[in-house]
């Protein structure tokens, strides 16, 4: 299981059950929670609202040192552990790193060079992509790739399939694909609805697609030689990663997927002083991009970014600036505003007015 909660260390707060898009969290007030398989979609959100932890100074370094072998968690982590927690993958990341027959590609999602300074000491959301990169290249990863290439890829098929969608009379509307929690919520609790979500790939599955194929070709490689990692912000990455029809290139396209977090844990116990390193592009050419895939992270990003190359698509003109981007996605008076108007060149246009929540 992607995710899970220790029976030994759950108070039984419900807190997490609170969080739980999918009521997967079964159990008694005050009585060990357990978690419906069948129901969850690993969206992690109850590993971020849970409390009830084991740490060293409360609980005993005997009792500490059990759990996080329990958890494959490195020996050198320090930190208290949670009741629940998502999987930790990083003895498999060691293995391939260690095995001088495998041809190591690592992937970044951009929400991970925000969110992973405050793990050694900087001020929340600073944006370190230099350090990040120069991290993973310490590591021993032959090639470090960012995620926004296969970002600005996924979006050019997204545009594409919503432009034919919309000129040829296809399932309307059109929701993204990207995120695994989302795509498992929905084929959980609606799968009448599954013709509307987009046929393309995650950036994630189509960077690993890309990395086994072309980017093997580039090495002078087999994709049975490439050993394909991603660190990405979301726990469901790695049950995404293992869904048997993620094998376009012939081999599992992502091997494994990792948390922000585990790579922080990984960055540290391998003696990596991330104060001392010095900034180090991504690597050429699968890390170019545009700045489509970078705004995949805020609310209606995805969307946007492929509204804008549809437009694009049919008009052979970038879209026009129709709003403040400085305030995209935000709040106004209480509710979410985004509006934007968009002509196909053939007539039609479709407007999102403000309403009282994201959409």
């Amino acid at each position: 299981m992607i995710v899970a909660i220790d029976q030994n260390l759950c108070t039984g707060c419900r807190e997490c059950a609170e969080v739980c898009p999918a009521y997967a969290i079964v159990g008694e007030q005050g009585q060990p929670q357990t978690i419906d398989t069948d129901r969850c979609v690993m969206c992690g959100q109850c590993v971020q609202k849970c409390k009830s932890y084991v740490s060293i100074l409360t609980h005993g370094k005997k009792a500490y040192d059990r759990v996080k072998k329990e958890r494959n968690i490195p020996d050198s982590v320090q930190e208290p552990l949670f009741a629940a927690y998502a999987v930790c993958n990083l003895d498999k990341v060691k293995e391939a790193l260690a095995d001088k027959n495998k041809f190591t590609i690592v992937q970044c999602a951009p929400a991970v060079r925000v969110a992973i300074a405050e793990e050694f000491g900087e001020d929340l959301g600073t944006l370190t992509p230099g350090k990040l990169s120069a991290a993973l290249h310490t590591l021993g990863f032959d090639r470090v790739y960012d995620t926004n290439f296969p970002a600005d890829v996924t979006i050019m098929e997204e545009g594409t399939e919503l432009v034919k969608r919309v000129t040829e009379g296809g399932v309307l509307p059109m929701f993204t694909s990207c995120c695994p929690a989302w795509v498992k919520f929905l084929e959980n609790n609606y799968p009448e609805l599954a013709d509307h979500l987009s046929s393309a790939k995650s950036p994630q599955q189509i960077g690993g697609a890309i990395f086994k194929t072309y980017g093997a070709q580039l090495e002078g490689k087999e994709g049975k030689d490439i050993y394909s990692v991603s660190v990405m912000p979301c726990t469901c990455k790695e049950f995404e990663s293992g869904r048997p029809e993620m094998k376009d290139s012939g081999f599992r396209d992502v091997d494994v997927a990792i948390t922000t977090r585990d790579l922080a844990w990984l960055i540290k116990d391998m003696g990596i002083n991330w104060d001392d390193l010095e900034d180090q592009e991504f690597d050429q050419p699968l890390g170019l991009y545009t700045g489509a895939g970078t705004i995949f992270g805020v609310t209606g990003g995805v969307m946007e970014a492929a509204i804008r190359t549809g437009y694009e698509l049919v008009t052979g003109q970038p879209i026009p600036d129709l709003c403040d981007k400085s305030r995209r996605s935000g709040f106004e008076g209480g509710s979410c505003y985004r509006a934007e108007k968009c002509n196909s060149g053939s007539g039609g246009s479709k407007k999102w007015n403000p309403g009282s929540s994201f959409y």
